[in-house]
């Protein structure tokens, strides 16, 4: 049921992207029972509340081959894996601070044979490297999430969006966002219908490129 609502709102999947789709859930349960890496009453949701979550980052910009994302606190890989597996042509870089979370991610990378991703075990602020987008799910408040990021965007946006960070929402932003002129927020209530994403948002915020 929960694969047909992601093939309702993403029609365009090949079927190998469907088998990788479908692949998810089986990986995900087996590696929650060792590592807790998606929380218990979510997992009978993963399709709703992990994967299509991730995909809206995908109905505001779709990332063009060639273009490199960096998912920061990606833990066990979302919207990292989601999205990779959208694009398979686009470069995705998965870190986080925790290692047996970087682990999970490898295992089900490499077991769905996701050419297009990397990961490690680091803190996003020591990581090297530009990119395009930057994307997350909440790890933090985005006065905090700029700085561990600052000086990883690419000087020529070659997307719809300008290059900055796409980060995944949900709530009143408006105090959290107020010192920024230049961001825009994308209510997911206009892509997706389930009640889940009644106050998701995709938060897109432009991000000058640091010589």
């Amino acid at each position: 049921m929960s694969l047909q609502v992601i093939r309702s709102y993403f029609p365009d999947l090949t079927p190998d992207q469907l088998q990788q789709i479908e692949a998810l859930e089986g990986l995900y349960k087996d590696w929650n029972s060792r590592i807790n890496v998606v929380s218990r009453k979510d997992i009978d949701e993963l399709y709703i509340r992990h994967v299509l979550h991730s995909m809206g980052i995908a109905k505001v910009q779709e990332f063009k081959p060639g273009s490199a994302v960096l998912d920061v606190g990606t833990g066990g890989g979302f919207p990292g894996i989601p999205l990779a597996i959208l694009f398979p042509e686009t470069r995705f870089h998965l870190v986080d601070a925790i290692g047996k979370k970087i682990k999970v991610v490898n295992a089900v990378s490499e077991a769905l044979g996701l050419e297009n991703v990397t990961a490690s075990h680091e803190r996003a602020e020591k990581l090297k490297g530009e990119f395009d987008f930057v994307v997350s799910r909440a790890v933090t408040r985005m006065p905090d999430f700029v700085k561990w990021v600052k000086g990883k965007i690419k000087k020529d946006s070659v997307h719809e969006l300008k290059n900055g960070i796409l980060y995944l929402k949900g709530g009143d932003l408006s105090e959290e966002l107020a010192v920024y002129k230049n961001v825009t927020l994308y209510e997911l209530s206009d892509y997706f219908k389930e009640d889940f994403f009644e106050t998701k948002k995709v938060v897109h915020l432009p991000l000058k490129y640091k010589s």
